[in-house]
């Protein structure tokens, strides 16, 4: 794979599954190098296997059951069927155009419009009786956004800040445009479409609306998100935003939103006491299950502390009971009550991920297996369909079995990454180093095809409570197709291997974390004679450019360095980043011998290495400004160092920036690369 592919990564969103377990909906998006913008459009996937499984995704596909393209527009996301299986709702933006909520009848046709907001719409859900829809939206003070025409953003009042949290990475202000829940009428998708009547010789007649009228449900100015309808769709609850204190982690509070008031009302809240909801659904016997997060009395603990699943026995329950272990087990995603008992979750576990079953007696049974990341997951007539990436494709729509049989591994029906395999990957290889304490450094190595030694590169994941997985890489794949050996671990800090490991760098950064790297780096070139550890480099983003920078400061081994978007000044953390209330208190603490200790600004001085610092303009998590003085401080020192800051991009340009930035930040690496560490 080289940079030019990135139009052949497909990235495939959670199913839909049809009620009958037949058929589900997906939405494929990719990256356009020409449209310069990331397109989409929805999928209709047979699930029922027709006859053997032939060539198609990584282990096969479903003879005669081919995906049919269901849409046409610039991108078209988020798809869910009514409960009865008759209409598609979805999200559709146009170009340079937020995404609206529109409706499709399931078996094809013209989808209709349902709203027309100013800011868009974010997510939704269908009621239980097919009627309505409940969506999440912006809604802008009067005179900010657009709201009123003629008032650009540089004549808008000045913003009056009090709270310790005002922006938000990839967004900016949101205070002042919190988002809502609404809800709204189905439009008729089969009946006479509305026609504007014409003009007569009494004048211009009203024009007739276009989309139904929503009903705003939230009065609260903070931003709600997780809807989730009562089972007799009498009901909504939402995770609102509560407010947050000093060095608090931002959360929230369920609330159930009673759908009988005929204006907006507060709703009741739901007392969870110290724990952060980060998704909520209802069961068909009206009970709550919350995915959170235990944040301590204090509400600050949140450092390597894994969500765990909890269920009330009613939403006025006031007390929770935990029904998963968050010391070894990493649940996540929206849970998904059966109508037989038992809740989907997934599981992360050594860089996969998987579907479970939890029950009520808190008894997991794990539904998907193999070295697959389940991303989403549905269920429909009995019927599991998983979105997952694994070495061979970077992203596809299979089924398995709900009970768990047949070995768990998702049964593909789709192949959305021939294309990118017919480029040529590697399959990097699992590899386990015992570290210089004894402690186990998983990770993996992926080598170039063919013979010779090759220049090694040491990379280094962000979070740092995440995690490199199995499943196809564009970062590592462009690298090795460079000829380049990439080694990758997830080392203390990181997820997936319980609390314990996790933790173990809380207000002890650049300790045992810099131990695991390096010492997965030599034993994977103790380990396999084609990487030559005499040429190597290291790189890496986020909290993978903190410890670049980290490791250059103190090993000086490396004939490069790249660091991206880097948390590398603590000091001045606090009060720039969108989490710098909170984030740099629990992972280097609070006095200022603690933050020196663990801060890359602090020894930028000791650094040697060559050293490109890459950022965005509009990188509100790891705000320009660490960039820019590391890259100053490096320069005063006079180490060779380059700047290159990417306009109009946040913290996620690697990710979803737009395409011919990634193309060109592809390029100015393997260019870095090629200056410094040359192949051959």
């Amino acid at each position: 794979m080289q940079a030019a592919d990135l139009p052949l990564i497909r990235t495939v969103s959670r199913p839909t599954v049809h009620p009958d377990g037949t058929w589900a909906v997906v939405s494929v998006t990719r990256p356009d190098l020409d449209a310069d913008a990331t397109v989409g459009q929805l999928w209709r996937v047979p699930l029922v296997s027709t006859g053997s499984a032939g060539g198609g995704g990584s282990t096969g596909g479903a003879a005669g059951a081919e995906p049919r393209r269901l849409t046409r527009g610039f991108r078209d996301t988020a798809p869910r069927l009514s409960p009865d299986g008759a209409l598609v709702a979805f999200l559709r933006a146009q170009p340079q155009s937020a995404p609206q909520l529109w409706v499709l009848p399931a078996d094809g046709g013209e989808a209709v419009q349902v709203t027309d907001r100013k800011l868009g719409v974010s997510d939704f859900r269908w009621s239980p009786d097919g009627r309505r829809l409940a969506f999440l939206s912006r809604e802008p003070q009067p005179g900010r956004y657009g709201s009123v025409e003629g008032i650009a953003p540089g004549a808008e009042r000045p913003r009056r800040i009090t709270e310790w949290s005002w922006t938000r990475n990839g967004l900016g202000y949101h205070r002042d445009r919190p988002q809502h829940v609404f809800l709204v009428d189905v439009p008729d998708v089969v009946g006479e479409p509305v026609l504007q009547p014409a003009p007569t010789a009494e004048g211009e007649p009203e024009p007739r609306p276009t989309v139904p009228e929503p009903r705003r449900l939230t009065t609260d100015d903070v931003d709600h998100s997780g809807i989730a309808f009562t089972p007799d769709g009498g009901s909504v609850g939402v995770i609102a935003e509560r407010e947050q204190r000093a060095g608090q982690v931002a959360t929230g509070v369920v609330r159930v939103l009673p759908l009988s008031v005929p204006a907006t009302g507060g709703g009741s809240d739901v007392d969870l006491g110290t724990l952060g909801p980060q998704a909520i659904a209802f069961g068909p016997g009206g009970e709550l299950y919350v995915v959170a997060q235990d944040l301590g009395a204090e509400g600050k603990d949140f450092v390597a502390r894994n969500a765990a699943l909890y269920v009330l026995s009613a939403w006025a329950d006031p007390v929770p009971r935990r029904l998963t272990d968050p010391e070894t087990q990493e649940v996540g995603g929206v849970p998904l009550p059966l109508g037989d008992g038992g809740v989907l979750l997934t599981l992360a576990s050594r860089g996969t991920q998987q579907v479970v079953r939890v029950s009520d007696d808190g008894a997991m049974t794990q539904l998907t297996s193999g070295d697959v990341v389940v991303s989403e997951f549905a269920v429909g007539g009995g019927t599991l369909a998983v979105s997952y990436a694994d070495p061979g494709t970077y992203g596809d729509l299979g089924v398995a079995a709900l009970d768990g049989a047949e070995g768990g591994v998702p049964r593909p029906r789709t192949d959305f990454s021939a294309p990118l395999r017919a480029t040529g990957l590697v399959t990097p290889k699992e590899l386990t180093v015992t570290g210089r304490d004894g402690y186990p450094v998983h990770g993996w190595v992926a080598v170039p095809e063919g013979t010779g030694r090759h220049p090694t590169l040491l990379m280094i994941h962000g979070g740092p409570y995440a995690s490199y997985g199995v499943d196809l890489f564009d970062e590592t794949q462009v690298l090795v197709d460079a000829g380049y050996a990439v080694v990758y671990c997830n080392p203390r800090g990181s997820a997936g291997y319980g609390q314990a490991h996790g933790r173990a760098i809380r207000q002890a950064m650049g300790t045992v974390d810099l131990h695991d790297v390096l010492d997965f780096l030599d034993g994977a070139v103790a380990t396999d004679g084609r990487l030559d550890g005499s040429r190597v480099g290291v790189l890496g983003g986020s909290y993978g450019g903190y410890l670049t920078a980290w490791t250059i400061a103190h090993d000086h081994r490396f004939a490069g360095a790249i660091v991206e978007r880097g948390f590398l000044d603590p000091e001045v953390f606090f009060g720039t980043s969108d989490i710098g209330s909170f984030f740099g208190l629990e992972y280097v603490g609070e006095t200022p011998e603690q933050v020196a200790a663990q801060s890359p600004q602090a020894v930028a001085g000791q650094v040697r290495t060559p050293t490109l610092v890459v950022h965005s303009e509009l990188d509100l998590r790891c705000p320009l400004s660490q960039a820019e003085r590391y890259y100053s401080t490096l320069k005063r020192h006079g180490v060779e160092t380059e700047l290159v800051v990417f306009p109009g991009e946040n913290h996620e340009l690697s990710r979803s920036g737009r395409p011919r930035h990634r193309q060109e930040r592809f390029e100015l690496i393997l260019d870095w690369w090629k200056r410094h560490l040359p192949v051959g």
